[in-house]
């Protein structure tokens, strides 16, 4: 019984062949493409035809069906693609597995057996499309592709991911240390054409600069001391997929001249090497720095600038989307009680409310490694204020009084108004600096200064990591 009618290619440069499989394939209902090579099927499927399944011999002239696959898997990953050979020899099945082929017949076909795996991989196929509809359905509940987060800011970050991920644009994150950038940048890759291939990060500013170079565009053998046999880079290694370049403002001038000619040019040239190997890989780059003032100051070529943010995601930090913090507490003690063995259960209002009274530096890392702390040493299955760390209780009484204190407001010079606003900060901050600039949304230098200039007194504390 035919579980989905559907569009078949078939692709074989043996007529008899090719023709005993479309009629069986068209008894069960289905709508059958004949081709007789390669660079035909290739030409149906960029035409746009709803292809469900390919079904392609190997030994052809001119493109042969394992270069067909390759294709097949550049341009349109998900794609079922069954191989069909004369020659049922180990090393061609393996070479199918290896280049993505998801199942092999041999000559002479059994059309019952071509049959029943055309249905497996309309099944399979359909079965993908439920599991993508009901991730969709609660990724509405609960978050986006492990990214947790009603709130509105994160709502307009998933619906900018949505509308980049399926195109083949470059794409420049942007947030705070710890805010998830190369999360999303996962979710783009999963949710892009290239979701099927290899998904490669490198953190540009976790390694030294004299090795940097090898590890973005490889090495042959012989190339440095040390380099005993070729080396894949990290570009090359992204060929058909996705290539994230965190911290890419750490690169240096040098190199940012060879990532813009690569960009241009879509090849590389290993180190040591002469050869030039053409790449297809899609760049997503990420950073905590503002790019515009590194471009400004002279430290981030212009041209690469504004080569990598064709479109620009950025990320909120956690201290502007407070409200996500429940589900994001409740995502982390499901996480460690099952890392952890331990069985917390909840979090009291008072604890939640600490934690949201938090100015959050460290952004959702640092809420992570919090509920690690407090699942880790927990008593009980309830977590209460006096169960987090002793930096994340903000006396409520000190708040208290603070609001208590506030005056009906009258007309005030600004300056007036910025010294209380630094005074009432450094005090629900126990007068940590640093968190009260965050929180103010200025520089730390820029509340060193104020605080000077004001004469602010009882703001002594010297924590300002």
């Amino acid at each position: 019984m035919v579980t989905n009618r559907a569009r078949v290619l078939v692709v074989d440069d043996d007529d008899g062949s090719r023709g005993a499989m479309a009629a069986a394939l068209r008894r069960m209902g289905h709508e059958v493409i004949e081709c007789d090579g390669g660079e035909g099927a290739i030409e149906v499927l960029e035409r746009g035809d709803e292809v469900a399944v390919v079904i392609t011999d190997v030994r052809m002239p001119g493109m042969d069906g394992y270069e067909l696959l390759r294709q097949v898997r550049r341009r349109h990953p998900e794609l079922p693609v069954l191989m069909v050979t004369a020659f049922a020899d180990v090393d061609g099945v393996r070479r199918a597995w290896q280049d993505g082929a998801d199942d092999y017949l041999t000559k002479p076909i059994n059309l019952q057996e071509l049959r029943s795996r055309v249905e497996g991989q309309l099944e399979r196929r359909s079965l993908k499309a439920q599991a993508r509809e009901l991730q969709e359905r609660l990724d509405q509940v609960v978050g986006w592709r492990g990214i947790i987060g009603n709130s509105p800011a994160m709502q307009r970050v998933f619906e900018r991911v949505r509308v980049v991920a399926p195109a083949p644009t470059t794409v420049l994150i942007v947030g705070e240390s710890g805010s998830g950038k190369e999360l999303i940048a996962n979710a783009i890759h999963q949710h892009s054409p290239r979701a099927g291939r290899r998904f490669v990060a490198l953190n540009c500013g976790a390694i030294p600069g004299e090795i940097l170079e090898a590890e973005l565009f490889g090495h042959e053998r012989g190339a440095f001391t040390g380099a005993h046999q070729r080396r894949i880079g990290k570009i090359e290694a992204a060929d058909g997929g996705t290539l994230l370049l965190d911290e890419i403002s750490e690169l240096s001038p040098d190199l940012q001249v060879k990532l813009l000619r690569v960009l241009e040019e879509r090849h590389i040239t290993r180190v040591g090497g002469n050869e030039d190997i053409p790449v297809d890989f899609r760049l997503l780059a990420a950073t905590n720095r503002n790019l515009e003032e590194e471009v400004e100051k002279g430290r981030f070529r212009r041209d690469l600038y504004y080569r990598l943010k064709v479109v620009t995601v950025e990320l909120p930090p956690l201290r502007r989307r407070l409200e996500d913090i429940p589900l994001l507490v409740n995502h982390f003690i499901a996480m460690f009680n099952e890392r952890l063995g331990r069985q917390v259960e909840r979090v009291t209002p008072a604890a939640l409310a600490a934690l949201k009274r938090h100015s959050w530096p460290g952004n959702v890392r640092e809420l992570r490694n919090v509920v690690e702390n407090m699942v880790l040493f927990a008593s009980g299955p309830e977590v209460g204020i006096e169960d987090l760390p002793e930096e994340y209780r903000v006396p409520e009484q000190q708040v208290a009084r603070i609001a208590e204190s506030t005056p009906e407001w009258v007309p005030r010079r600004m300056e007036e108004i910025e010294r209380e606003a630094i005074l009432r900060t450094l005090a629900y901050t126990g007068g940590h600096r640093a968190r009260a600039a965050q929180l103010l949304d200025i520089g730390l230098r820029t509340l060193q200064r104020k605080i000077k200039e004001y004469g602010v007194v009882g703001s002594a504390g010297d924590d300002e990591s």
